[in-house]
Order: C-alpha cells, then sequence, then structure tokens
C-alpha cells in the first residue's frame, strides 16, 4: 500500500510539545522497534497502526532523517511569532530578577518542564526600536502555549547557556548590591537547592550530553 509521509528534516518544523512527548516515552521504553515507531508517529503525524505498515527500510530511513535532525546544534534566535504573537528573548541577562531565576532554576533540568523555562526565556515583546526590543515583565503561569513554539528555537535557548558556560552567580552579582542580597544568598546556598546555581549548570550539561550535543 503507497502512503504518503512528511517528514520533517529541520527542527524548525517540529514543536517543542512533540519532542517533549518523544522524551516521556523514550524515558520507559528500550525497545527500539518501537521507539522508531513512536518516533515516527509523532514527528511524522501518522498512527501506529499507518506506521506498522512501513517497509523496515523506509523505517531506517525516516528515523536516519530524524536522528540528523536532532543532531543539529541551532543559533540562539532571539525573536519569534507563535499565534500572532510575537516573543522575545530576555534582551539582557544581567538584569534577570530573582523570580526569573528561580524558576529557570526548577525548570531548565528538567524536559518536561521546558516549555515553562521558555516562557520565562521568551516574553510578548511590548516595544521595538529597530533591532532592540524590550519584553512584558514576567508572570509566572502555566498555560502551556510554549510547547507549540519551534523546537530549533527552544534547543537553541538550552544550547546557549551551555556554550555561555553559563554560571549564574556571575550574572546574578547584581543582587549583591541591592536589596535583595540576603534572599538571593539564602536561596543560592539552600541544601535543599543542592548548590543552588552550580547544580542548575550541572543539570544542563548532563541534559545535552544525554542529547549527544557536543560543547563545540
Amino acid at each position: 500500500m503507497k502512503m504518503k509521509i512528511t517528514v520533517p528534516d529541520k527542527l524548525s518544523e517540529i514543536t517543542l510539545g512533540q519532542y517533549q512527548k518523544f522524551l516521556r516515552i523514550q524515558k520507559d521504553n528500550t525497545d527500539p522497534n518501537f521507539l522508531s515507531t513512536k518516533m515516527i508517529e509523532i514527528f511524522c503525524g501518522i498512527k501506529t497502526t499507518e506506521a506498522l505498515k512501513l517497509k523496515v527500510s523506509d523505517v531506517n530511513a525516516i528515523c536516519d532523517i530524524l536522528v540528523t535532525m536532532f543532531n543539529e546544534k541551532p543559533d540562539l534566535i532571539r525573536r519569534f511569532s507563535l499565534y500572532g504573537v510575537e516573543y522575545g528573548f530576555i534582551p539582557n541577562l544581567e538584569d534577570i530578577s530573582l523570580g526569573e531565576y528561580i524558576d529557570l532554576d526548577n525548570y531548565l533540568s528538567d524536559w518536561d518542564n521546558m516549555d515553562k523555562a521558555m516562557e520565562v526565556l521568551f516574553r510578548p515583546i511590548s516595544n521595538k526600536y529597530g533591532d532592540r526590543y524590550s519584553i512584558n515583565e514576567y508572570e509566572a503561569s502555566d498555560t502551556g502555549i510554549m510547547k507549540d513554539m519551534p523546537l530549533d528555537i527552544a534547543l537553541a535557548a538550552v544550547i546557549f547557556f551551555y556554550r555561555l558556560g553559563i554560571d549564574l552567580s556571575t550574572i546574578m552579582m547584581n543582587y549583591l548590591e541591592n536589596k535583595e542580597e540576603k534572599a538571593l544568598h539564602r536561596y543560592i546556598n539552600s541544601p535543599k537547592n543542592m548548590g543552588g546555581i552550580n547544580q542548575f549548570t550541572h543539570s544542563l550539561k548532563e541534559m545535552l550530553q544525554d542529547l549527544k550535543i557536543s560543547q563545540n
């Protein structure tokens, strides 16, 4: 039986939500045949029953395309549009608020919460000045809208932190000079946070190593 399948070959052609769905399945399953089937089902948009009818050679070819795609290392994309709204990456990380930092620390190390992390990093643009822009203030929410953002943008943001060798203790030094000094100091050094900043960067490194993404 002939079947027409659209196989994405760019990260921009799939969503963060699709990737999160596949990672959840991958976490609990090790059968390569099952994972190949689910990969085609999720990223190519066909039913499992249809995927099972494909030739083994076609399945292998499709999975090769998808795996190659996931090995891409996209550069940071600072602005994108989703459902008619233009979103911008935090313009200046040195201005990150304590609330933003705490939520990033909680979300960035867990792909199940990556859409929430993206809601911290990307927010609706309020004003534009040529290539410069400002974004709305951060308000913690759980809209799930970022599940629909292109994966290349989400992945690039994660890689950006890793490539930056991000030591948020440097970015957060501003807080050591203002009224939030004591609160930040307690948070960073709290045993509950397992070393705070150091644990955050370590989690990012492990996450990217799991994705077989090199630092180069």
